[in-house]
């Protein structure tokens, strides 16, 4: 329930990947995801879809490696509406139910909402990669100035121990 709104969290399958992609290209600027130089493809990705009355309200990407539960994307179609708190207390679910240790995720230093959000869901600053993102720029259109008028530049690890 979020907001008095029943909200249904299910993991992704191949038939939603068209869904998936679809979000990528649209909120991500294209279809694949740069973290840490790492490129991510949607249909690789496993991900939780929100969905109220059948359609989606939200998606969370992931992807586990030997450091851990990373996650890749995190779209609510439903701003502060609690559906990205929802889906990242799923991956915290999942994580836990795995045995992992470890989740993290990567954002860019213009994204103040992301830092906001995670920090206060138990995530802490990790580490920062200062002009990270320039090489990204020969793969996709990355804009100079991001969000809140700053500088696009860098990229910033968050993690939560479990």
């Amino acid at each position: 329930m979020v907001n008095n709104i029943k909200v249904t969290v299910r993991k992704t399958k191949l038939a939603d990947s068209s869904l998936i992609k679809a979000v990528f290209n649209q909120h991500w600027g294209g279809d694949f995801i740069i973290s840490l130089g790492k490129i991510h493809k949607p249909e690789a990705l496993d991900g939780f879809i929100a969905e109220i009355n059948g359609r989606c309200k939200g998606l969370i990407t992931f992807n586990i490696t030997k450091q851990g539960l990373e996650i890749v994307s995190l779209n609510s179609f439903m701003e502060k509406k609690g559906v990205g708190t929802t889906l990242v207390k799923r991956v915290i679910s999942f994580a836990k139910k795995e045995k992992i240790k470890r989740l993290w995720l990567v954002t860019t230093n213009d994204n103040l909402n992301a830092f906001r959000f995670y920090q206060k869901r138990g995530f802490i600053l990790k580490k920062v990669y200062p002009n990270s993102l320039a090489p990204y720029r020969k793969l996709k259109p990355i804009l100079l100035i991001g969000q809140n008028n700053i500088p696009l530049r860098d990229e910033i690890e968050l993690e939560m121990r479990l």
